[in-house]
């Protein structure tokens, strides 16, 4: 790292659990994305500021005037650009030395692929339950680590799927039901606007503890927020022998 790169992550580097050498692997590493919108604005930014050599940002989505109540990386006038776009624009503003790939429209399987091979983590911060069981499956495949988000209305849930450990359970562990049920979207229930923010801190915080190797991840645990009573819980799970994804 160079002095201005010093000076600028002087606060990482103090922590005793990061310093020089966990600082250096963040300006080395890649992370994916996926999703530019509530929660994909908190990670995209925390990941910047903490000073990620690459990001990769996929939204095929433009920003609407709805998504402004929450969706903090773009502003009013960002409306109508492309989300990763508009993410892009916001980042190099607050940290023009990382570099910011974007995917604007959508990805097939085998574009995915590549794009996961490439990075060093993924954060899933899509809203629908396709691209989630999608995402796990290549990343089981790949043996990356998938940190997972969801919020709606009050209620967020966080939990990191780290498939460099033969004992990571994956998603359809956790919610083996694929495609079953009517989805449930923000635009037809509504979201608290500081939720997303609340998850996705923490799927940022979990995203780089992944990256330099550090403390304890939600492997394996699935933390709950409830941000109308001010209350969060964490449910342990494991590995499903009968799972087909990864049994």
């Amino acid at each position: 790292m160079n002095d201005n790169q010093l000076l600028r992550y002087s606060r990482h580097i103090l922590l005793p659990q990061v310093e020089y050498a966990g600082q250096e692997k963040l300006t080395q590493s890649h992370a994916l994305i996926v999703g530019a919108g509530g929660l994909g604005s908190p990670v995209a930014l925390y990941l910047a500021a903490s000073g990620l050599g690459t990001l990769t940002i996929c939204d095929f989505d433009n920003v609407d005037l709805t998504n402004l109540q929450r969706q903090i990386i773009h502003n009013t006038a960002s409306v109508g650009v492309n989300k990763a776009l508009s993410a892009q624009h916001t980042i190099r503003e607050i940290n023009p030395e990382v570099e910011v790939k974007t995917v604007q429209k959508k990805s097939t399987q085998t574009e995915m692929a590549a794009l996961i091979n490439a990075a060093g983590v993924v954060i899933d911060c899509s809203d629908n339950s396709e691209t989630r069981y999608t995402l796990n499956r290549i990343c089981f495949a790949q043996k990356k680590p998938l940190v997972s988000g969801a919020a709606m209305r009050f209620e967020g849930q966080v939990t990191v799927f780290d498939f460099r450990s033969k004992a990571s359970p994956c998603y359809h562990c956790l919610f083996p039901d694929a495609g079953v049920g009517q989805e449930l979207r923000c635009s037809d229930n509504g979201v608290f606007s500081p939720l997303v923010g609340m998850v996705g801190t923490i799927q940022a915080a979990e995203a780089l503890k992944c990256l330099m190797g550090i403390g304890e991840s939600l492997q394996g645990r699935l933390m709950m927020i409830d941000a109308l009573t001010a209350e969060s819980r964490t449910v342990k799970f494991a590995r499903d022998p009968a799972c087909k994804v990864c049994g």
